[in-house]
């Protein structure tokens, strides 16, 4: 026999037991809201889950992948990616306005925030305070798959205009080779 959650809706399931009660499957479906002819919401949110690998490779693909899946048309693509961009800029609030940069894992959970999801090497640096908050963060540079040229002169250029105490260099690899670039 099912227990109480396994019977409710997305919707009506977050209401009771909470947003994190919710598997992946729900919580597309939760903003997917409505299925195709013949397919309810969370049989297509499943579905999408299973073409995908996972919510990652679901909003981090490009809409010609979209267009083998019956039922995601534009208005679905929108807002998928809408939503990762929503969680994007989420994060880069809560960052600047309430929590400093004080451990190596932060700082980590930071950059994939913001890197995540590139086909180019970008070059990032995050300007801390003396207390070590996020002032701001600046993509400098943009490469290409595997290679990104890097002025310092403008680094520091722009460290001194916004007058940071403090840099944090970084790039991602989305080539996924970790040999340096």
């Amino acid at each position: 026999m099912k227990n109480n959650a396994q019977l409710l809706m997305p919707r009506e399931k977050m209401l009771k037991f909470g947003i994190s009660a919710l598997t992946d499957v729900e919580l597309l479906a939760l903003f997917l809201r409505t299925g195709t002819r013949g397919k309810d919401v969370l049989t297509l949110a499943k579905e999408m889950l299973e073409n995908f690998g996972s919510l990652y490779g679901l909003l981090t693909s490009e809409y010609e992948q979209f267009s083998g899946v019956h039922g995601i048309g534009v208005a679905k693509f929108a807002q998928l990616k809408g939503i990762a961009e929503l969680a994007r800029r989420y994060y880069n609030v809560r960052m600047r306005e309430e929590s400093p940069l004080l451990s190596p894992e932060m700082t980590r959970e930071f950059l994939q925030s913001q890197l995540t999801g590139e086909e180019r090497e970008i070059f990032m640096v995050i300007f801390l305070d003396s207390q070590h908050r996020v002032i701001t963060h600046s993509r400098l540079f943009s490469g290409t798959l595997n290679h990104v040229e890097v002025h310092p002169r403008e680094i520091i250029r722009e460290a001194i205009k916004i007058n940071a105490s403090a840099l944090i260099l970084a790039h991602n690899h989305p080539s996924g080779c970790a040999e340096p670039s």
